[in-house]
C-alpha cells in the first residue's frame, strides 16, 4: 500500500506520460488510481484525527503550485484529461483537442475538454484548514499534482465549481451512486497526507461509505 508519508515521484509522472498519446494519436482511458476498499476506509476514518478547522490566514492557491510540468510539454491537467478520457487526441503542446469524457459527479458526458475541470478531491483550501498550512510549499505542490492517489479527477466544470472547497458534510456529488467511491477517495487522500477531519465531516463520510454496502446488497 502507498505509504502515508511518501509523495508523488518522477517515476509516477513517467508512468502517466507513457500513457499519454503522441500528438494526434488516439487513447483509451488509463486505469484510474483506485481508492481504498470500503472496509479499509472505515478503519482509516476511525484513525483520522478529529479537529476544528484551522485558520485560513495566509492561504492562497498560489501556495499550492498546481498543473506542474510533467515533461514532454505536458502539465498535470493534460495528463489527467488524457487519463480520464476516451479516444483523447492531443496537439503538439499536449493539449487535448478531442475525446470523450464522463463526469462521475453528475453523470454528464463531454466532447470538449474546455468544459471540464480537474477537481482536487480534497480541495486546496480544505487541506489548508486540515493541516496543510504547516507544510512547505514543496509539499503543497506535491499534494496539488498528485498522480498516484485518487486526488485528481476530471469532472464537469459546473459540478467542480458547485463543490468549491466544501467538505462532504457540506457538499456531495449529485449522483448518489458515486458517494461510495467519493468517500473512499476522500478518506484515502486525508489518510495519505495525515490531514484532520471535523466531527461533521467524519460522520458524513461514514454515512457515504455505508452506500458501498447498499450497492453490493450486503
Amino acid at each position: 500500500m502507498f505509504s502515508l508519508r511518501s509523495w508523488p515521484t518522477l517515476a509516477a509522472a513517467a508512468t502517466f506520460l507513457s500513457l499519454v498519446p503522441a500528438a494526434g494519436a488516439g487513447a483509451s482511458p488509463a486505469e484510474l488510481p483506485t481508492p481504498i476498499s470500503a472496509s479499509v476506509a472505515y478503519a482509516q476514518l476511525a484513525q483520522l484525527t478529529v479537529a476544528d478547522p484551522r485558520s485560513m490566514a495566509g492561504y492562497s492557491r498560489a501556495r499550492f503550485p498546481h498543473w506542474a510540468q510533467q515533461g514532454r510539454s505536458c502539465d498535470t491537467r493534460e495528463i489527467v484529461l488524457a487519463r480520464d478520457g476516451a479516444d483523447v487526441k492531443q496537439d503538439e503542446s499536449c493539449r487535448a483537442i478531442s475525446g470523450t469524457w464522463h463526469s462521475e459527479y453528475d453523470g454528464k458526458d463531454f466532447t470538449n475538454a474546455s468544459e471540464l475541470d480537474i477537481d482536487h478531491m480534497v480541495p486546496l483550501a480544505q487541506a489548508w484548514r486540515s493541516g496543510a498550512n504547516e507544510w512547505t510549499d514543496t509539499r503543497r505542490r506535491q499534494f496539488a499534482n498528485d498522480l498516484e492517489g485518487p486526488q485528481l479527477v476530471a469532472v464537469s466544470a459546473s459540478s467542480n465549481r458547485s463543490k468549491g472547497d466544501q467538505s462532504p458534510d457540506q457538499w456531495r456529488p449529485p449522483l448518489r451512486s458515486y458517494w461510495c467511491t467519493y468517500s473512499r477517495a476522500w478518506i484515502d487522500v486525508k489518510s495519505r497526507y495525515e490531514l484532520t477531519v471535523t466531527e461533521a465531516e467524519r460522520d458524513a463520510l461514514g454515512e457515504m461509505v455505508g452506500t458501498c454496502y447498499e450497492a453490493s446488497g450486503e
